[in-house]
């Protein structure tokens, strides 16, 4: 899933958004010193997204975009409290890709970075796992047809193994072993809770996923 860097300097805004675009798969790291984010950047370019907040100590959220822009290509989501044309304006011509206010609805926030994400992937993460089945693993996001859905990490790698060994019966302890690791030691069933969601999912292709009884599931992508 992406990977965001969200700068602010209000720790209690940095600890609900965390805590909040966890919860939709994406890997959030936080700072709350504007003057560490380019060395931040310098050390770990696989970010695929940076949260500013626009008013910030040392260094304000413009001209930090700015320095990011010079250095990085890398989109920018601008935060502010200035909830007027003027400074969505001001942040746009400085170089941020989007701009929201606070306070904001998550709902609103979460949406507004899956376009953007989606507006600057350029398709490159992007794969066809199978015949119309199409996933953008950056936002989380698979595509049957025209029809969008959201994917979670588990699921997102449970079915990938499957596709990967496509036409093999794997066993629920294979399937638990490859997506939760060997020493995972929850209920097994839920393995038949993902398989039951990801059919759902998958829409008209979700009779590709095969129960074989007592033993596990198996991905055959002939059947319709």
């Amino acid at each position: 899933m992406a990977k965001i860097l969200y700068v602010d300097d209000d720790l209690s805004y940095l600890k609900l958004v965390k805590l909040f675009l966890e919860r939709e798969a994406f890997d959030v790291v936080t700072e709350n010193r504007p003057t560490e984010v380019i060395d931040i950047l310098r050390v770990n370019n696989d970010f695929n997204l940076v949260i500013l907040d626009a008013m910030m100590p040392d260094i304000d959220g413009y001209e930090l975009c700015r320095d990011i822009k010079k250095e990085f290509s890398i989109p920018i989501l601008m935060l502010t409290a200035l909830a007027d044309t003027e400074h969505e304006v001001f942040g746009i011509d400085n170089g941020a890709d989007e701009y929201i206010s606070k306070p904001f609805k998550h709902e609103v926030f979460v949406a507004r970075i899956k376009a953007l994400l989606r507006r600057t992937s350029n398709n490159v993460s992007k794969v066809i796992l199978d015949e119309g089945i199409e996933l953008d693993e950056t936002i989380g996001i698979m595509s049957i047809g025209n029809v969008e859905t959201a994917i979670t990490p588990k699921e997102v790698q449970l079915l990938k193994y499957m596709i990967i060994n496509k036409g093999l019966v794997l066993t629920r302890e294979a399937l638990l072993n490859h997506v939760w690791g060997w020493d995972y030691y929850g209920d097994p069933r839920t393995i038949d809770t993902h398989i039951k969601s990801l059919r759902s999912k998958l829409k008209e292709k979700g009779g590709n996923i095969m129960t074989i009884r007592g033993v596990g599931y198996s991905y055959r992508s002939s059947v319709k």
